[in-house]
């Protein structure tokens, strides 16, 4: 009964846009059918001025007189079409650029690099064979010739046989090297998280099973204007790095988006909430879960009113999204428990080895003696993902309420 209050209809989007190196308009698709709580988001910036003031913006222009928000633009994205137009900035104003991966040249399965073999030519936009260790391999020899190389994992569920080159190779090149050689130009794509059908082979979060690989950097966006600037950081940053995006989130979250060239930083979390009796903590899809969680907090449904105290309904709960989960922001985090004194997180990975665990362990060890609650996981279960269970599976936001209010309570 409470997910069909939580589900709302959502209007066609019909507004067009151009990405800013193709004049071949784009409809965005209707969010209807993917996940309505996200597309329905306060939390999504849906206005030139608020795209515009994104905390942490970056922009990269070359001209002196572009540094001014007033003389710049937006259009109405979704996540995938942020993803391309990051792409083609990126093939744009770097000649050595590639992308590669399974049916990429065509526009691949959620159609983020469409348009891009045309535009910028097959040898620089092109396909391989089905082989993920491959692809992995492949970027890493690529980047060690000084080139950058952005490769996709069609599935992040596909991305263990890549484990070996990832995590022995490319983790630890720079390393091994004394320091001589570096494939910080390697950039590996890859759809994460679940869409509500995936089943067992297609709505995994893997990024924990990357977390004791120094070396690497893992980066987790929630959103379209999130997507472009932190997969731009991603793209020149020094180090290689695992860009996984929300597959729900491709067509589900809309935002504007500055159609410049733009960057947010890695590894810093950013508070999306302010507050002072919780910190909820969390990344990619769960962030709107969480905030749905705290609308019912503050504001239950009839059928809710009854188990929630009135005491708890006026809390302050500061939500943060992680976004960099490889290396995190600890000091962003601690110092929030230092004030909210509890912690909840929130991951859509199991949770025994998860990502989870080694935040609660480090913020037990920095700030043990000003907690007044344990910290508390909400994660999926320890099963692999479900079928056509896999809604029970995911941290919804009853759950995510169900855990906010026993760890308010304690």
């Amino acid at each position: 009964m409470l997910a069909r209050r939580l589900r709302s209809t959502i209007p066609a989007l019909s507004r067009r846009w151009q990405t800013t190196a193709s004049t071949t308009a784009i409809e965005p698709p209707s969010a209807s059918g993917h996940s309505s709580s996200v597309a329905s988001s306060q939390l999504l910036r849906i206005t030139r001025e608020s795209a515009l003031r994104t905390p942490g913006i970056s922009w990269q222009d070359e001209e002196s007189d572009r540094n001014f928000v007033g003389g710049r633009e937006t259009r109405k994205m979704n996540l995938y079409q942020a993803v391309r137009d990051a792409l083609s900035i990126a093939l744009a104003k770097d000649d050595s650029a590639i992308i590669f991966g399974e049916d990429i040249a065509f526009g691949g399965v959620f159609r983020c690099t469409m348009g891009l073999a045309e535009e910028f030519g097959r040898e620089r936009v092109f396909n391989t064979p089905l082989t993920e260790q491959g692809i992995a391999g492949f970027g890493i020899g690529l980047a060690s010739m000084g080139h950058t190389a952005i490769a996709e994992i069609q599935f992040a569920d596909y991305i263990f046989p890549a484990f070996d080159q990832l995590v022995n190779e490319a983790a630890k090149f720079r390393y091994r090297s004394g320091g001589h050689f570096s494939i910080g130009g390697l950039t590996v794509r890859t759809p994460t998280m679940a869409v509500g059908h995936g089943g067992l082979y297609h709505s995994q979060s893997p990024e924990g099973f990357f977390m004791g690989a120094s070396g690497l950097k893992v980066v987790i966006p929630r959103s379209p204007i999130q997507c472009k600037g932190l997969l731009l950081s991603a793209i020149r940053d020094p180090n290689p790095v695992i860009f996984m995006e929300p597959k729900v989130l491709y067509r589900s979250a809309v935002e504007q988006v500055p159609i410049d060239d733009y960057a947010l930083p890695l590894s810093r979390a950013e508070i999306l909430i302010p507050g002072s009796d919780l910190t909820l903590l969390t990344w990619g899809t769960p962030v709107y879960h969480c905030e749905s969680a705290l609308r019912l907090l503050k504001s239950p449904p009839p059928s809710l009113a009854p188990l929630i105290p009135p005491s708890l309904r006026s809390a302050k709960v500061e939500l943060i999204d992680l976004r960099t989960i490889l290396p995190w922001d600890i000091e962003t985090v601690v110092e929030s428990v230092r004030r909210t004194k509890r912690l909840v997180i929130v991951h859509e990975a199991g949770m025994t080895g998860g990502v989870g665990g080694e935040i609660a362990a480090e913020v037990g060890k920095r700030a043990f003696l000003r907690l007044e609650a344990p910290v508390r996981r909400i994660t999926g279960w320890d099963v692999p993902a479900a079928l056509q269970f896999e809604k029970f599976n995911m941290p919804d936001a009853v759950r995510i309420l169900d855990g906010i209010m026993e760890t308010l309570s304690y």
